[in-house]
């Protein structure tokens, strides 16, 4: 196997699907010759056509109105938003239309669209490109909602993704798209959609998690450990539907939780996650559930977000706080 970095990683998957099915095309904002905004669609216009690969107008609502055209005509699209953070000009296509089709139709029609968009904070994006709105689109019935936090599981997440005959949000944190190598198979593989993943077995304290906020977590255990606290680290992959017999069986198996989220505190996944908990395996808690997320304000400008985003030491110091309680 070869270490590749997420980036490659989603290539390699796109190319894959692309040379599998003849109706799997891909459209965005400069896709095609360019590669996208961070090259991850890079070769695949040489290799595929421009009938296969092609750019649109800078025009997200089109985008995904195209989709939804082309997915009633049996192709299964992959549109690319450059940014999370222009999802709102493609709201009604996604929430309105897509996810609501295959009730609308009585089951008779599906809507295999797999949108992707990077997205999150510490790379000093300009306003609305790092947003955390994982959360909005999570809280829609009719999407699946998906966040890999590293090469592998990018492959075989997006993989699934394409593959799926429900509509997919693919959401690829940009720090991790380069910062990290790890092995990848050649060959192709699946990651089941909804299935939560531990990354790391403990027994004293359960960080739940996903995307980035995996490898923030992977920093604080290990400095926790040195402690003698053994930590747990449930991924949980796949944000809508969620893994709840995952999360139940990390919080019985640990007795203490911590949520951490990137998105602001006020609403997202980390509530929900905390909420079925609360209904589910309250008896088996031995101390409230801890919650790391970024504070409830816009997204900072660059020079602030470092201070802003929820890191390794927040994670460790509320680890330790449901360690001791």
């Amino acid at each position: 196997m070869a270490q590749k970095t997420m980036i490659e990683a989603i290539t390699e998957a796109l190319a894959i699907e692309l040379r599998n099915d003849d109706r799997t095309l891909i459209f965005g904002e400069d896709v095609g010759l360019n590669g996208g905004v961070f090259r991850a669609t890079q070769g695949l216009q040489a290799e595929f056509g421009e009938d296969r690969v092609f750019n649109t107008p800078l025009a997200e609502s089109g985008i995904g109105g195209m989709a939804i055209g082309l997915a009633l005509e049996g192709f299964r699209p992959i549109p690319e938003i450059q940014f999370l953070g222009f999802v709102f000009e493609v709201m009604d296509s996604v929430v309105a239309q897509a996810a609501r089709t295959r009730y609308r139709l009585g089951g008779s029609r599906n809507m295999p669209i797999t949108f992707r968009a990077p997205f999150g904070g510490g790379v000093h994006t300009p306003e609305l490109h790092a947003d955390n709105l994982e959360g909005l689109l999570a809280q829609s019935p009719g999407i699946k909602v998906v966040i890999p936090s590293g090469p592998y599981d990018a492959k075989g997440l997006l993989l699934s993704s394409i593959r799926d005959n429900d509509p997919v949000i693919f959401l690829e944190h940009m720090k991790l798209y380069r910062s990290f190598r790890e092995e990848v198979p050649e060959a192709e593989y699946t990651i089941p959609l909804g299935k939560a993943n531990v990354v790391k077995e403990g027994n004293h304290v359960s960080i739940i998690t996903y995307g980035a906020m995996v490898r923030e977590a992977v920093k604080a255990a290990e400095k926790l450990e040195k402690d003698g606290i053994s930590v747990e680290i449930l991924d949980l992959r796949t944000v809508q539907p969620l893994d709840i017999e995952a999360i139940v069986a990390t919080t019985e198996k640990t007795g203490r939780v911590v949520v951490v989220q990137e998105a602001q505190r006020q609403a997202g996944v980390g509530a929900r996650v905390m909420a079925e908990i609360t209904e589910r395996a309250v008896l088996s808690l031995e101390a409230p559930v801890g919650f790391v997320a970024a504070p409830d304000t816009i997204f900072p400008f660059g020079q602030a977000e470092h201070d802003w985003l929820p890191n390794a030491t927040d994670i460790e110091e509320k680890v330790r706080e449901v360690y001791n309680f």
